[in-house]
């Protein structure tokens, strides 16, 4: 039955960091629709190739110290396996972190753009569109976020 309980512990734990936000260019937050965007065109200057950092965020530490608690819990008797589940919840909570910020990272990259008016700009987003030096770009602003697109 434990290890039951460690199984599908993991496995919400994976479909919820599944679920992490997206840095593309092309993905919008629901709140992001039906706004007015300031729209700016240029060429491209540049690109580089970045790593966009994982999330740190609870669900990998709860879903960790939960499997590692029940995992703890399994072993010895007694007053040994209070402390090995403590050891365990606690040995899950930051395996859990890790993984969770593993799991969400992101190829990115580093787009800057030559404004039409002269000025030069760089926004990072996620690799899912290619961008070269020399492309003609739009760069959609709006609420205080940029994109790039062809």
């Amino acid at each position: 039955m434990q290890l039951k309980q460690i199984w599908v512990a993991l496995a919400v734990a994976l479909a919820l960091v599944g679920c992490a936000s997206s840095n593309s260019g092309s993905v919008y937050k629901r709140d992001e629709t039906r706004q007015a965007q300031v729209v700016k065109t240029g060429i491209v200057e540049s690109v580089r190739q970045v790593q966009i950092e994982g999330t740190e965020g609870t669900v990998g530490a709860v879903a960790g110290g939960v499997v590692g608690g029940v995992a703890g819990n399994a072993v010895g008797g007694g007053k040994g396996r209070n402390l090995a589940t403590v050891i365990g919840a606690v040995a899950g909570v930051l395996a859990g972190k890790m993984a969770e910020e593993e799991l969400t990272k992101k190829d990115g990259l580093e787009i800057t753009v030559q404004l039409d008016n002269g000025s030069l700009v760089a926004i990072v987003q996620e690799a899912d569109e290619q961008f070269h030096a020399g492309d003609r770009v739009r760069l959609l602003e709006t609420g205080g976020t940029t994109r790039v697109t062809h």
